[in-house]
């Protein structure tokens, strides 16, 4: 029979950018709570798996067919920022941005098999078939990958009439953009430039 205390701690190692050690303490901490806060993390786990979905239109999560980003009229439907992940939105959401996005759920990297129809690459070009996209910010991380994927963009849609900037470089390179504050991601987005050229 297994020990759940150890059947914990090994599931926790499981998240991202948790250790034997963080997670031995989390797992204590855990075990500490009251029983009714406990079971709250567990039903708010067991709520995300069962209710959140990506958006039909731009793949961030959402509980229902859009998200209130896509739905939301007074957005500025004909400019596009195209993200890593969902979890980027919430960042950029901090800096004022106005349009919308495209989560583009990863990066390129063909060394570990993901290679661009693994992403949301097509899904983009179809949304900027439709005529109504004027721009595409590409603020993919300042690192190889993020570079990579921002030159596959480039080329995919660079026979459409619409405009294509890159976030500028107040990031510093090497970086995921996970990792940046509001301000910097602001400033990056004030600066943005051309990625024509």
């Amino acid at each position: 029979m297994s020990n759940p205390l150890e059947n914990l701690i090994e599931n926790l190692c499981k998240l991202p950018g948790i250790g034997r050690k963080t997670a031995q303490r989390l797992a204590f901490y855990i075990m500490g709570m009251e029983e009714e806060e406990a079971i709250k993390i567990a039903e708010a786990i067991t709520d995300i798996k069962k209710k959140a979905r990506y958006c039909s239109v731009c793949y961030n999560i959402t509980e229902n067919e859009r998200c209130s980003i896509c739905e939301n009229q007074d957005r500025d439907q004909s400019t596009i920022c195209v993200v890593e992940e969902p979890s980027n939105i919430v960042l950029f959401e901090k800096t004022g941005y106005k349009g919308v996005y495209h989560v583009l759920c990863g990066t390129l990297s063909p060394v570990d098999g993901i290679t661009p129809d693994k992403l949301k690459i097509r899904e983009l070009e179809e949304r900027v078939k439709t005529g109504q996209v004027k721009e595409i910010i590409i603020a993919t991380s300042p690192n190889n990958k993020g570079e990579l994927t921002a030159q596959w963009i480039k080329e995919t849609l660079k026979n459409y009439e619409l405009k294509i900037t890159r976030i500028a470089y107040g990031l510093p390179i090497g970086i995921d953009i996970e990792f940046a504050d509001e301000v910097t991601l602001s400033k990056a987005l004030e600066g943005r430039k051309s990625f024509n050229a």
